[in-house]
């Protein structure tokens, strides 16, 4: 893979800070049950990176004493983290609102049954990736057979009653780019998700969150292979909205590794920027002093420019 970062660290980035902590993003590893294209986590069936279950309850031992009320689980795909299920369940008792961002097949792999029931269940919030509605589009970024299993996971979830009106279970879906530009305005394309998805398939949702391709790991290495890394930049840069820093995920969140370390996104966990804090070169969750975060200088490389253009974006989509 072609390292990004040497082509990142410079930057005219404006300077942030962060603000209140609200929401503790934690990747339970880099195992998953597929290989997509856009992946800037660079997931896959062979990666062996867990957290294993002393760090688990080191998250735990956070929660409790930090008072952060939601808990977002990523990966890899993080249901296959054998602590996934007692991580979640911990947090339900302490009331700790719960995402899981699930790619949709997990809910079909062998050694996962009973997991759509189980996040129903605990009421868990559901961000489940599909890039498009449209078979074609989907397999070309995820792979043969994708498209047929997603459907099948949101049919499954759509049984227990998410994505419906009344049922307090949260469908979001999760949209990015086929490729170098930027995505379509989220609240039309979430009404073509809509119309779509249901004439085609039956599938209901809550809300389409949209998401910038970031040009780092399997995705920025793809971009230098075709000679689209340089374009794809300049596109983030002349695209660029100062009234989105406002908004960016960064200010409000902390992205914990598998290993317990801590990064201002999860963007900058996979370059290896953690967050500064002090003196400390790296900081691990377990020393983190909550009150000391506020107002903490955020890591920024060229990278940042994906979340402030155009409509701008987070984990929870468009700013």
């Amino acid at each position: 893979m072609l390292a990004t970062l040497p082509l990142l660290e410079q930057t005219d980035f404006p300077a942030i800070r962060r603000g209140k902590l609200e929401t503790l993003q934690v990747n339970l590893g880099y195992l998953c049950n597929q290989t997509c294209q856009h992946c800037h986590v660079d997931a896959g069936p062979n990666r062996k990176e867990q957290m294993q279950r002393q760090t688990v309850d080191e998250l735990i031992a956070f929660l409790k004493k930090s008072n952060i009320k939601t808990l977002d689980l990523t990966g890899g795909a993080p249901e296959m983290n054998e602590n996934f299920r007692y991580l979640v369940e911990q947090a339900r008792k302490l009331g700790v609102h719960v995402i899981d961002r699930c790619n949709l097949t997990i809910l079909s792999e062998p050694g996962q049954e009973g997991l759509a029931e189980f996040l129903a269940k605990n009421q868990i919030e559901v961000v489940a990736s599909l890039p498009c509605y449209l078979k074609e589009n989907v397999e070309t970024q995820r792979g043969k057979g994708v498209y047929q299993t997603s459907i099948d996971g949101l049919r499954l979830l759509n049984a227990l009653g998410y994505g419906k009106g009344g049922s307090g279970l949260i469908l979001n879906l999760m949209y990015n780019p086929q490729g170098a530009s930027l995505p379509p305005p989220q609240y039309a394309l979430e009404s073509d998700y809509k119309r779509e998805l249901q004439q085609r398939e039956g599938v209901v949702f809550n809300k389409l969150f949209v998401l910038v391709n970031m040009p780092i790991m399997r995705f920025g290495s793809m971009l230098i292979s075709k000679g689209q890394f340089d374009d794809y930049m300049q596109l983030l840069h002349e695209s660029y909205q100062a009234s989105n820093l406002q908004g960016v995920m960064c200010s409000s969140l902390i992205s914990v590794d598998w290993l317990g370390y801590v990064y201002d996104c999860d963007f900058n966990q996979m370059l290896d920027l953690p967050m500064k804090f002090a003196d400390q070169k790296k900081m691990h969750l377990r020393d983190i002093q909550i009150d000391e975060l506020t107002g903490n200088p955020i890591v920024t490389g060229d990278h940042c420019y994906g979340c402030t253009a155009g409509q701008g974006c987070s984990c929870s989509g468009a700013l």
